[in-house]
């Protein structure tokens, strides 16, 4: 324990950069916090913190042994936390990570129900396209689009999540509907940008794909302005299903059909899933949580 202990300190002062402030979170003397961190580096023979007078910063061997450690302490603590919590009631700080779109469209408008039900959770909602790693970014739950993913994490299918091609009335009027996979190339497109880059439109014609791509007038990672263009009339968009049906029930959209689907990946298996650390299943909130998402969204759409 007095390893533990030892850890837990010398993370807090790497965080806090004051041996001071850390020991305050503790509730110990600034000079028992020091000894134990400087014991600490007497074990591992290397010196971990870089001590002036005015600051306390990582060194080079210290910076990796922080990133190590971080790890380990995250995953004790929901190790204890697991067992803490079984067999009670769900509370306690539930953290849940969204794509964007797909957070403002579906995810948000369940959370009053879940709260009526769980009042006891606080829920701590982070929507963003960024690519998130359960443990190290402290998520409980997360949904992404994409493939299945390939870290130690629990992923279930929620729904497909099928791009299609749409475009305004306006558009179609003004610039023609396009009957062919290939005329696209010479319509105005409005491409999402994913961290590997603006999606293209791809086809897969007598064998071969092809990249039949419009000419690029916006690209953007914030789905929402870009549905927005294309309602304006501003170009053709791929969008997930889900994203855009609001837009065909008001009529402010239109699906693009063509005798070969379009797509924006030759792998054709893309879909939304929901990730949970396997082990956190035991946790009441993360439980409760898991089960309530999938049977409200689980191939709903």
């Amino acid at each position: 324990m007095d390893q533990l202990r030892a850890l837990r300190y010398f993370s807090k002062v790497a965080e806090t950069g004051s041996f001071t402030r850390a020991a305050d979170t503790f509730g110990v003397p600034p000079s028992s916090l020091s000894r134990r961190v400087a014991a600490l580096e007497d074990d591992l023979g290397a010196t971990l913190l870089k001590r002036t007078t005015r600051s306390v910063q990582l060194t080079e061997i210290g910076q990796l042994y922080y990133q190590q450690v971080q790890d380990i302490l995250h995953q004790l603590e929901q190790s204890d936390e697991a067992v803490r919590s079984y067999q009670t009631k769900p509370m306690g700080q539930l953290r849940i990570s969204a794509m964007t779109g797909f957070g403002e469209r579906l995810l948000l408008p369940l959370l009053d129900e879940f709260k009526q039900l769980y009042p006891d959770i606080i829920l701590d909602v982070s929507l963003s396209d960024a690519i998130t790693k359960l443990g190290r970014d402290e998520v409980d739950i997360a949904i992404r689009g994409g493939y299945a993913p390939n870290e130690r994490v629990q992923a279930i299918r929620l729904m497909e999540n099928e791009f299609i091609p749409v475009a305004s009335p306006h558009y179609l009027e003004k610039m023609g509907t396009p009957n062919n996979v290939l005329e696209l190339k010479n319509h105005l497109g409005l491409f999402y940008r994913t961290p590997a880059g603006p999606s293209p439109w791809l086809c897969e014609i007598n064998g071969e794909w092809r990249d039949v791509s419009g000419i690029p007038v916006a690209i953007s990672n914030h789905g929402k302005w870009l549905a927005q263009l294309t309602t304006e009339g501003k170009g053709i968009m791929m969008a997930p299903r889900w994203s855009v049906e609001p837009y065909f029930e008001n009529g402010q959209l239109q699906e693009l059909h063509f005798n070969q689907p379009l797509r924006i990946t030759q792998n054709p298996d893309m879909a939304i899933f929901l990730l949970y650390q396997k082990q956190q299943y035991v946790v009441p909130k993360v439980k409760v949580a898991v089960d309530f998402f999938v049977a409200r969204l689980k191939d709903k759409w």
